[in-house]
């Protein structure tokens, strides 16, 4: 038996039937507890589990046979709702391991007249509190209403969000609970896209809990990821005020940033304001006291500002001045690994010990590359050591645990992880992304390691002062490209990564499966909204003129919905006529849309990157247009090195013709295809850069050691 199949209840209640006793009397006995659960008044938060162990054969049948029979019964009386049916689970031969897995979520024992004691004995439930038949109607939901919550939480967290709300409602109505019960009721209303309600359960929450930090953290992200920065700035305000020892409030007031803009205008003045009140928070900022080195540095677990880098321009300054600040509170709070630490000696087999730490080791667009350069690293030289310091873990995760020497899963845990790379003497630390995860970026301001890179998991410079080099591509890098970076640049050939193709199977859904026309000429907008911006929405518009059968699918796009609405309405065009948003819920469904599609339109300023080499696997024309820095380049660098650049554009109208081209003509559409998918072998899984990788690693361990 599946134990995780089972339709466990908020109470569960079992009874060990003796099933060799007359069946007049067995009949009448469960007939009494069962239609005692029936009429209960919360009922459905009650499950019956019945023990079938040793009865004959065919009892199983038997038994179904007798509860059906009560169940008719019971239905017919005048008093029972007929439309009631308790939750009764059989449970057949269970091994020792599958009860001692059920036992804990079992709250009573109902003692029947008659029980098997062998079957009772041998389970072990004889240690489960008993309760007798006649105080069933006891038993009240307030009285168990800490269990209740728990398996409200319990169905929050697998995702049925809809059973949870149904849960956490009774309670938040009787006042009953906790701030996690409002933190999570709210979230389920968000999984759900309700965001008003959302926010009420948030706000509602607030007004039990007034200094609950967790509570006004949640409204103030529920109101910025759904693009209402003013209600996320002035909410982070009022927490300062009433929470100012909590200085994630100091960062959340000073340095949050909208996720879209709807202007050139608003992108200027939230680019200044940054630069404003991060001199303010600068100043704000403490670290006199114990207490104000501990409070800040709980502060920096839960922001990033991971948002800075998307308004287009050279962040290099604001992004310095951050990190500086994120050091010098990490430095307060831990001086011993601050200091520069040697270079080890290399031992007789000569390997460079390399580690690699993230928390994204997993399916994750900012760390998915990483396989690569540790599945092609020649370790004959080098010693891969990997630091997992998330939760999660897939098949991915296994493959980091292939590719490595050693692989250390330490999540959540900081001083232990940096106490673990301190003590396994590495010569190289490298960071895949600093900017997306908060931990990492404390980690990162730390010095654990004699040098310390960052990779372009997140393309942007870290602006730490204990970052020495950020490791980057030929390709994706302008000439410029040094006054971008803090650390010393690092171009390796090509791409820069060693990319695994992607896994994409075949095509097993139609257009219609995703409210796509069969007559459309579908365009691919994938990107997150925040790689949008507002100055590049007529470029939409343009197209569609051009190509009347256009439509762009926005698989994660609500959120511009009204900004579109504006830039079609402009050449007097209604979006909703042209436009589809639709969330996927899996991999399988993305990856069929690049096969449904006509062409993939990348975003100017912020490429996309696993985007992009997925719509490659799936041979998806690509129309890209070069940006001014590396994080704008990714598409044209694919393209580059997979020889097929007649869909890179040069400027915003070569963009659109090139896309209103792909879209009319068929023919062409159709070559572009056929010759990106005769040339996959020259884009993934290159190993050229993983040898230039290794020989950096060489020169500067060698350097280290010779100075």
């Amino acid at each position: 038996m599946d134990l995780t199949t089972l339709n466990l209840k908020p109470l569960n209640l079992l009874i060990f039937p003796d099933w060799s006793q007359p069946e007049e009397l067995l009949y009448l006995e469960l007939a009494a507890i069962i239609k005692s659960i029936i009429t209960h008044p919360d009922s459905h938060y009650l499950a019956l589990l019945i023990d079938i162990t040793d009865i004959i054969e065919s009892s199983e049948l038997d038994a179904n046979l007798i509860l059906s029979g009560i169940l008719m019964d019971l239905c017919m009386e005048e008093d029972l709702d007929s439309s009631t049916e308790p939750e009764i689970i059989l449970l057949e031969n269970l091994s020792q391991s599958q009860w001692e897995n059920i036992l804990p979520q079992i709250k009573y024992r109902i003692k029947l007249v008659a029980e098997n004691q062998t079957a009772l004995a041998e389970s072990g439930a004889d240690k489960i509190p008993v309760l007798q038949q006649d105080k069933l109607s006891d038993i009240t939901l307030e009285s168990q209403a800490s269990r209740l919550i728990d398996f409200g939480n319990t169905l929050y967290r697998q995702g049925r969000y809809e059973e949870a709300i149904k849960h956490y409602q009774r309670f938040s109505q009787s006042h009953i609970g906790d701030v996690e019960l409002f933190v999570n009721f709210s979230d389920c209303w968000r999984n759900l896209s309700q965001i008003t309600a959302a926010i009420a359960i948030v706000e509602e929450g607030i007004r039990h809990y007034p200094t609950a930090g967790k509570l006004h953290f949640e409204l103030i992200k529920i109101f910025h990821l759904n693009g209402r920065i003013k209600q996320a700035l002035s909410n982070s305000e009022m927490a300062a005020n009433i929470l100012p020892n909590e200085y994630v409030f100091k960062l959340l007031k000073h340095l949050t940033l909208p996720i879209i803009y709807n202007t050139l205008e608003e992108i200027n003045f939230y680019r200044d304001r940054f630069v404003i009140e991060l001199e303010k928070l600068i100043s704000e900022t403490s670290l006199i006291t114990l207490e104000d080195k501990i409070n800040a540095c709980i502060g920096l677990r839960s922001f990033t500002n991971f948002y800075l880098a998307y308004q287009a321009h050279n962040v290099v300054e604001s992004q310095s001045k951050y990190a500086n600040l994120v050091h010098q509170i990490m430095a307060a709070n831990y001086p011993q690994w601050v200091q520069q630490q040697p270079m080890p000696p290399l031992l007789e087999n000569s390997k460079i010990r390399v580690g690699y730490i993230s928390s994204y080791l997993y399916s994750y667009s900012g760390t998915l590359w990483l396989t690569g350069w540790l599945r092609y690293t020649d370790t004959h030289n080098i010693e891969i050591y990997c630091y997992h310091t998330g939760n999660y873990t897939d098949l991915i995760t296994e493959q980091f645990r292939e590719y490595s020497d050693v692989f250390r899963h330490i999540p959540h845990d900081l001083e232990a992880v940096a106490k673990q790379v301190i003590e396994d003497k590495l010569h190289i630390l490298v960071f895949p992304e600093i900017g997306m995860d908060a931990p990492t970026i404390q980690l990162a301001a730390l010095r654990l390691a004699p040098v310390q890179c960052s990779a372009w998991g997140h393309p942007v410079t870290s602006g730490l002062p204990t970052i020495d080099y950020f490791i980057s591509s030929e390709l994706m890098e302008p000439e410029n490209a040094q006054s971008h970076y803090s650390e010393t640049l690092i171009k390796l050939p090509n791409i820069g990564v060693s990319y695994p193709k992607p896994t994409v199977g075949e095509l097993n859904n139609s257009r219609l499966d995703f409210d796509l026309r069969e007559d459309a000429v579908i365009y691919f907008c994938c990107q997150a909204p925040f790689k949008y911006l507002p100055q590049y929405d007529f470029i939409l518009a343009e197209i569609a003129l051009r190509v009347p059968q256009a439509q762009f699918i926005f698989p994660r796009g609500e959120l511009l919905r009204e900004r579109l609405k504006r830039a079609f309405a402009a050449v007097n065009l209604d979006s909703e006529d042209y436009c589809v948003f639709r969330a996927i819920a899996t991999r399988q469904e993305y990856i069929a849309i690049n096969f449904l599609a006509d062409v993939f339109l990348d975003t100017f300023t912020w490429s996309g990157g696993n985007t992009s080499l997925e719509a490659i696997a799936c041979n998806l024309p690509i129309v890209t247009c070069p940006g001014e820095f590396m994080r704008g380049l990714h598409a044209y660098s694919f393209l580059k090195m997979l020889g097929v650049t007649d869909t890179i554009a040069q400027n915003e109208e070569e963009y659109i013709q090139i896309a209103v081209n792909l879209g009319l003509d068929s023919e062409w559409r159709r070559d572009v295809a056929q010759r990106m998918s005769q040339r996959h072998d020259h884009l993934f899984d290159d190993k050229i850069c993983v040898t230039a990788l290794e020989g950096f690693y060489q020169k500067i361990v060698r350097e280290r050691l010779e100075s």
